[in-house]
């Protein structure tokens, strides 16, 4: 059955289900804090709106303790994969999900290093409800452990980066699209990186527009060895000044 959401938020467009991805290549360290935050925001949009939320973690050739650390967590399922590839595990998490009512489920990926906002679910529901078919929110970063030359890539990040409505940024870390739409353009391709501009490349190809938004920020870790080649490790040492 499909419900309209609560007088606070626009109901515009239902949406009865959110399906939110995380994959997790050795996340042992940080994971938990990824999904205790996810947790927060499932309680909070499920307070104020009639939906369901389900969260995957995908497992990728994980070698850790990461699937022991989301068996803590009784509301998350878990896929084991083995591609060693972000846009693959994405793929996988969206794939193991199969409904009937997929044109009134909202699809959200984030990260295993990342923590959303008590409200990021809450914000992508309401763009979803005032008809947004795919929204693209913002990073923060929290930088740690090297207090100088925190410093100066903190600066030098905040120089770079534009937290505002219209933004040009595209992250796997905040990402939400309509399943139907995903399911569309043929979802996340396999790629090691990437995967989540050429999602919205595909998807604003084929005329679904992607709603660049500022108020549903995620931080993410400030680490400068990350899990994909080019990824946000990669652009955070790019900033770091030449030797």
């Amino acid at each position: 059955m499909v419900v309209e959401v609560s007088s606070h938020i626009p109901s515009r467009t239902p949406v009865g289900h959110i399906v939110v991805v995380v994959p997790a290549h050795n996340e042992q360290d940080l994971l938990d804090a990824c999904l205790t935050a996810l947790s927060r925001a499932e309680r909070r949009v499920v307070e104020v709106a009639p939906v369901t939320v389900s969260t995957i973690v995908v497992l990728d050739a994980c070698t850790d303790d990461s699937a022991s650390i989301a068996a803590r967590h009784p509301s998350v399922s878990t896929v084991a994969v083995a591609h060693r590839n972000v846009g693959a595990a994405r793929a996988a998490g969206f794939a193991s999900y199969t409904s009937e009512l997929a044109a009134t489920t909202w699809f959200a990926t984030t990260d295993a290093d990342t923590r959303v906002g008590e409200d990021w679910l809450l914000g992508h529901l309401r763009h979803a409800t005032d008809g947004a078919r795919a929204v693209a929110g913002t990073v923060s970063v929290q930088f740690e452990g090297r207090v100088e030359e925190d410093v100066r890539l903190r600066s030098t990040y905040d120089a770079h980066y534009r937290h505002e409505l219209g933004h040009p940024h595209v992250h796997g870390a905040n990402l939400g699209i309509r399943a139907t739409d995903y399911l569309s353009v043929g979802g996340f391709a396999p790629l090691a990186t990437g995967e989540d501009h050429d999602l919205v490349r595909r998807l604003e190809l084929g005329g679904i527009a992607c709603r660049r938004v500022c108020d549903i920020s995620v931080t993410t870790s400030g680490r400068l060895r990350g899990r994909a080649p080019d990824g946000m490790a990669e652009f955070l040492r790019s900033l770091e000044p030449s030797a």
